[in-house]
């Protein structure tokens, strides 16, 4: 839709504001536990997009770039400078997003990025998943739980609120699309042409 619209710039913006409206509610619900459970290798805001769920599964094996600039030296949104250091710390997330590297589910598993990596096949997973759901549905610390996620939301928003986090990327981004470095508009370009891979795969085994 990006690269067939009129303005490409426009659209990348309003896509990105759509982003953000998305993650958003997923941090801010109060009444559920969210789990998210990518099943495909996800770059940038896809792996943005799981971690504001609480808790965080993949399939093993998959591959995750967790980092913008590989696109024309985007920025990034969708809260990511609120979410990443939250998952793996500020050092850890600085180090994720500016070197480039993928890394596999066993990597992200112990770095903290996910909580748990587990199954190979896509059956296997997703039934993992839905009794992982059951029991975390069932739990008896269940309200409990909840408690605790709106306390420490409650916290976090009072030291930054999530708003501010959206105003500085988006400052950024808005140099991204709009302003006179092109990079980001030329490298999506290439991306539809398939001049070149999204993602790239690390070297270690899972």
């Amino acid at each position: 839709m990006i690269e067939a619209a009129d303005d490409p710039a426009h659209e990348s913006w309003c896509n990105i504001q759509a982003m953000n409206d998305l993650v958003r509610e997923l941090i801010t619900t109060e009444t559920h536990l969210v789990i998210s459970a990518p099943q495909g290798n996800a770059g940038a805001g896809g792996v943005i997009l799981a971690l504001a769920a609480d808790c965080v599964y993949a399939r093993k094996g998959i591959v995750l770039n967790p980092y913008y600039k590989g696109m024309g030296n985007l920025y990034g949104s969708e809260y990511w400078t609120y979410l990443l250091p939250k998952r793996v710390g500020a050092e850890q997330a600085r180090e994720l997003t500016e070197a480039l590297l993928p890394i596999s589910t066993r990597t992200a598993h112990q770095i903290g990025l996910l909580d748990d990596a587990f199954e190979e096949d896509a059956a296997s997973f997703c039934e993992h998943i839905r009794k992982l759901a059951e029991e975390l549905a069932s739990s008896h610390r269940y309200e409990h739980m909840l408690e605790e996620k709106r306390h420490i939301r409650k916290n976090d928003e009072a030291r930054k609120p999530l708003q501010a986090y959206r105003n500085e990327e988006l400052q950024r981004m808005w140099l991204n699309f709009f302003g006179a470095d092109r990079s980001y508009h030329w490298e999506a370009r290439a991306q539809m042409k398939k001049k070149k891979a999204l993602l790239s795969f690390p070297v270690e085994p899972h």
